[in-house]
């Protein structure tokens, strides 16, 4: 059941950027293909830009191309996606009917729990009706100012408030004769009169500008009058009479906080009430989705009985440490673009691209076997090589003439890959599947005819995966590595076997 105080989804386009890691769960999900329909508007739009103003001489790509110069399919089955939040959740909302009980205009009034589930006081904002809702789990994705996150007494960690700006919509025909072919993602303006940021829409007639405000100047919103914002965007552009329609403004607030503790007893805190970052780099609502899908395997588990309680801690243990580094490196691409009205007294020297930071982050947890708990979280160069905590590899397959990616193998089970010499790895998953009442799916990956997975000519699956070429490596139903086998043991249905119940935290 998702409790929505809003009447229904967003309709400022903000939250934007979808990175590569998000579109895999979308495509995963079956939405990738759905959600790429509804981003079709800036499909071309790359890079981020810096300007005076749009018909000044002085301009430079702060970055040029999002993926670094990477061929993104030799890493992954997907690509990063501009869909703005106001496109993107209609399409989650028609998929989350097809299971789930969605009320909007829903409001949680309180909450209890004990040993044995949540007890919720909820009530509908438009009749006034109350009622309560008895659940196992309580999830808390109530933003950065999170009630469920004060009622629990969780602090939080970090320097707070960064800068703050003022969200501006508005439509205007002319703009993109200024813009010209230029298709960026961003374009930063830092001419006085007109310092912000440009964010297209469209790519015709409707854009955002955010427009530095510095409250503890005394600002208030009132002061951004529609005709402030207009003389704003003007300035911007360098035309006194382009032509601007304000048809809408929302603040916000860039902060760095994540909180000190992602569970107390039942209840969850998941995206913002876990953590706030800047926008730079668009990792904020990829890492509360990535929250969401490291919980949701998890809560699956213990509710269908594969896994201990115990698996409900590995969730704080994985995913906050991720929050932590990933808020750093978003505080420092901040700096690197010189986000208007930020004006940082130091700088961390991170040197992960956004490709790395996106894709390589790794966990050390109980729900992980043979780690290395001493590694960076993330680390400093680009590295998908089977290790356990990390994403497993991306490797393009046929399974029965389809061509796939292995990494759409995995979701609604643990899954086993083995290698063409590792015959012995799919009766060691039966085994353990049967022994634990597990769900584990086993493919032998090589030309052979008993093979279930066949290479594209030239790849090589154990050295993708860091294995010999009898190895396995055991995949988590979030796409990480849970374990690595070097080779085929002759005790291999009982080593999987302790492994997957280590990994489920079965005491």
């Amino acid at each position: 059941m998702l409790v929505e105080r809003h009447a229904a989804t967003s309709t400022h386009p903000r939250g934007r950027g979808n990175n590569v890691r998000t579109m895999e769960i979308f495509r995963t999900a079956g939405l990738e293909q759905r959600v790429r329909e509804a981003a079709f508007a800036l499909a071309g739009n790359d890079g981020v830009l810096q300007v005076d103003t749009l018909t000044g001489d002085r301009r430079r790509w702060i970055i040029q191309d999002i993926s670094a110069g990477m061929d993104v399919s030799t890493v992954s089955s997907s690509n990063w996606c501009l869909c703005s939040q106001n496109d993107l959740e209609p399409v989650l909302l028609e998929r989350a009917r097809q299971g789930g009980d969605i009320r909007f205009g829903t409001e949680l009034l309180s909450f209890t729990q004990d040993a044995g589930g949540v007890r919720a006081d909820i009530m509908s904002r438009e009749s006034g009706e109350t009622y309560t809702v008895n659940a196992g789990f309580l999830v808390a994705a109530d933003g950065p100012r999170s009630p469920v996150r004060t009622r629990l007494g969780i602090s939080q960690s970090g320097p707070g408030a960064l800068f703050h700006n003022i969200s501006v919509t508005f439509r205007s025909k002319a703009l993109k004769e200024y813009v010209g072919s230029k298709r960026f993602i961003v374009c930063y303006f830092t001419d006085p009169e007109g310092e912000g940021a440009l964010l297209p829409v469209d790519n015709e007639e409707r854009w955002v500008v955010h427009i530095p405000w510095f409250p503890d100047r005394g600002e208030s919103l009132e002061d951004f009058s529609n005709e402030r914002c207009a003389t704003h965007i003007r300035a911007a552009v360098g035309v006194p009479d382009v032509d601007v329609e304000i048809t809408g403004k929302a603040p916000w607030h860039a902060s760095k906080l994540v909180a000190d503790s992602y569970r107390e007893g039942r209840v969850f805190l998941a995206g913002d009430s876990a953590h706030e970052m800047p926008p730079t780099g668009a990792f904020g609502s990829n890492t509360g989705i990535q929250d969401a899908h490291n919980l949701a395997w998890k809560l699956a588990a213990v509710l269908r009985g594969w896994a201990g309680p115990r698996l409900l801690d590995t969730y704080e243990c994985e995913r906050r440490p991720v929050a932590v580094a990933t808020s750093t490196r978003a505080s420092q691409q901040a700096v690197e673009e010189q986000h208007p009205g930020f004006r940082p007294s130091g700088r961390n020297d991170d040197p992960a691209d956004l490709m790395t930071v996106a894709l390589c982050y790794r966990y050390a947890s109980d729900a992980v076997v043979g780690g290395s708990p001493e590694q960076p979280i993330v680390p400093e160069d680009f590295e998908l090589g089977g290790e356990p905590g990390s994403r497993a590899p991306h490797m393009w397959v046929r399974r029965d003439g389809a061509r796939i990616s292995t990494l759409d193998l995995y979701e609604r089970s643990f899954v086993l890959l083995a290698g063409p010499g590792g015959r012995g790895w799919r009766r060691a998953a039966q085994l353990a599947a049967e022994e634990l009442g597990v769900p584990v799916e086993a493919y032998l990956v090589g030309d052979g005819p008993d093979h279930d997975l066949a290479p594209e000519p030239d790849a090589d699956w154990a050295a993708l995966h860091g294995t010999a070429g009898d190895g396995a490596v055991l995949v988590r139903p979030d796409g990480f590595v849970a374990w690595r086998a070097h080779a085929h043991t002759p005790s291999a249905d009982r080593e999987l076997t302790d492994v997957l119940r280590t990994v489920l935290c079965r005491d």
